[in-house]
């Protein structure tokens, strides 16, 4: 999760949160290897649900501890990027998730793409994070471990792969809703500056 500029409190690179992030960002080609390779669905959930609270973790104790910085700043949302890109790609060609779902999710990040040259253009780095765009990225990262754990027959899987679309579909909303809310947030930047 992105942090608004305000409030940056240090340039540090050196710290937990930060940690955290690479520890993510470590974590994708174990999670893409264990669900693409021998498809070890178990130990690729308990990946996914660790990436998932460690997200939410860093925030919490960058914020708590003070240790709030521009590289934070930057890993944090490439993490959670890469993880949506990474998990709907391996979702979809595990056949677990339709490919009109993995296509509306990745339309979206490339319609903001769209939108950074221009904001580069006028110095803009990144723009402020609201509410919408964490819930959207929550829902998500809570769907994917539910719709790995729902490939099977078993009742908990008729179980997660209901709660799992649940969250997916509830996701995917909020995710273009965050979206359609920063283009909006970039075109009035872009109109002041």
């Amino acid at each position: 999760m992105e942090i608004q500029e305000t409030e940056v409190q240090t340039n540090r690179v050196l710290t937990i949160p930060n940690l955290l992030s690479v520890l993510r960002l470590l974590g994708i080609p174990l999670f893409l290897w264990l669900v693409l390779g021998p498809e070890a669905d178990g130990w690729a959930f308990v990946v996914l649900a660790a990436s998932a609270f460690t997200d939410y973790l860093d925030g919490v104790l960058a914020r708590r501890w003070h240790q709030i910085s521009r590289v934070g700043q930057l890993l944090d949302p490439i993490a959670d990027r890469l993880y949506i890109l990474a998990t709907v790609i391996a979702l979809t060609l595990r056949e677990i998730v339709p490919v009109w779902f993995a296509v509306a999710l990745i339309a979206r990040d490339v319609f903001l793409a769209g939108l950074v040259p221009a904001l580069r253009r006028r110095g803009l780095t990144a723009l402020p994070v609201h509410f919408l765009g964490k819930a959207a990225t929550f829902t998500l990262l809570a769907a994917f471990p539910l719709l790995l754990l729902g490939d099977g027959e078993s009742t908990l899987a008729l179980l997660a792969r209901v709660f799992g679309w649940s969250f997916a579909i509830w996701g995917l909303g909020l995710y273009w809703w965050a979206g359609l809310l920063y283009a909006e947030q970039a075109r009035r930047l872009l109109r002041t500056t």
